[in-house]
Order: C-alpha cells, then structure tokens, then sequence
C-alpha cells in the first residue's frame, strides 16, 4: 500500500468506528482495531470493517503458550485480517507457533518489542536492566530468528534497527505525534515525516487523528506532511 497511516480506530462502539472509518478511509492505508473494540464489539466489527475495503491490523498482542497463540492467529486469518500482534517477550517457541499459524499467504505476524509507555524506569520495576533500545534489539533479533517478518517499535528505534534487521522486515511505528500535538502517555514519540525518514513501513496514529475536530482534514494534513 502507497499509505503508510494505520489509523487506529480507538473508539468504544462499533457506530462510532465505522463512521470514523467511513469519513477518513480515502485519508489513510489501514485500521487498527484494539482491544477497547475488539472487546466491546467482538469479532463482528473486524468484519463489518474489512466489508468497508479497507486493511484492517488487528493489535490484541497475543501472549500466550504456543498452542493457544496459534489457535488465536488461525482465527485472525480466518476473519481476514492483513496483520496482527503478539509479545515478542512469549519466546521462539509461541512466535514460530504465531508465524506458522499464519502461514506464507496470511496476516502479517508483528512482534510486540517495548511498548511506547515504557521507560527504563518501566524496565527496571520488571527486573530488566537493559536500556528500552538495548531491550528492543534483543526482542527484535529474537522475533526474526523465530520467523517474524514485521516488529512493532517505537520510532526512535526504528533507525537502528534497521542496521541490524533484514531489509523486509516491515517495521510498524506507534507513538507518532505530528508537531504541536501533546504526546499524551506515549513516551517515545516522533513526528510522521521523520519516523517515515528513519524507515518506518507504517504508521500508527489515533488520537491526532480520532480525537481531531476534523479527523479527515487531520488525516489528510499527516499524509500531505509526508511529501
């Protein structure tokens, strides 16, 4: 896809979702559906989404034992959605079990590295004295070991992990704020234009987008600041 924005549809009804859907989906490449939705609404507004046209990532970060990640990633695919989550922290064994479960023609299986909402403060609470970039490097490396062919990272790490990754890996980037926007509980954040720069695949943005008084002129002006 030619659009690299991911808009997540972080709204609590299916009503709410698809008429945001229907408003910005000329503005953007995709939706994430979350578990706020997902929960709310349950597999049917994945359907009811996809029924639009448009890609639909669903972002519920799987983590689990092998088996039940594979039997959850079998239902994704089966509900036709074009990519999906997991915790890269579950190990090789549930992420090849995740990559297989998908296959070579189903979603895109992405591991979930460290979450934009952690710091090193974050890290440490959890017993983990790697820096938040020295953690993200090794959950990366282990994800594309078991199979993986997609990560999802902060943007700050997107640039050097791209000097240790290879070149298909796609790479999916939350924590994007366009300039003047308040980086809300996201703690490593960049603007859309330099988190493409830095070699970012795709885009995740909500709020800026969802939470806009116009979303679809907010949608329009993130995909005009990318050249």
């Amino acid at each position: 896809m030619s659009n690299p924005i991911i808009a997540a549809l972080d709204v609590p009804t299916a009503n709410e979702a698809l008429t945001l859907a229907k408003a910005i989906a000329p503005a953007v490449g995709a939706f994430k559906i979350g578990k706020e939705l997902f929960v709310a609404e349950g597999p049917d507004i994945v359907r009811r989404v996809r029924d639009t046209g448009a890609a639909v990532f669903l972002d519920l970060k799987f983590h689990d034992i092998p088996n039940t990640v594979a039997k959850a990633v079998t239902s994704a695919a089966h509900q036709d959605v074009q990519m999906l989550t997991v915790h890269a922290s579950g190990g090789t064994a549930m992420l090849r079990a995740a990559q297989e479960a998908a296959g070579g023609n189903g979603p895109l299986v992405l591991g979930v590295t460290v979450l934009t909402s952690m710091d090193q403060q974050d890290l440490n609470e959890l017993g983990i004295q790697k820096t938040p970039a020295e953690q993200v490097r090794h959950l990366a490396q282990l994800a594309t070991a078991a199979g993986l062919r997609g990560l999802v990272c902060s943007p700050q790490e997107i640039a050097p992990l791209r000097g240790v990754l290879p070149a298909e890996v796609q790479l999916v980037t939350p924590g994007i704020r366009p300039a003047g926007i308040a980086s809300g509980d996201q703690k490593r954040v960049m603007t859309p234009a330099d988190a493409i720069t830095a070699g970012a695949d795709w885009l995740v943005i909500g709020r800026p987008i969802y939470a806009a008084e116009n979303p679809r002129e907010a949608a329009e002006a993130i995909r005009e600041s990318l050249g």
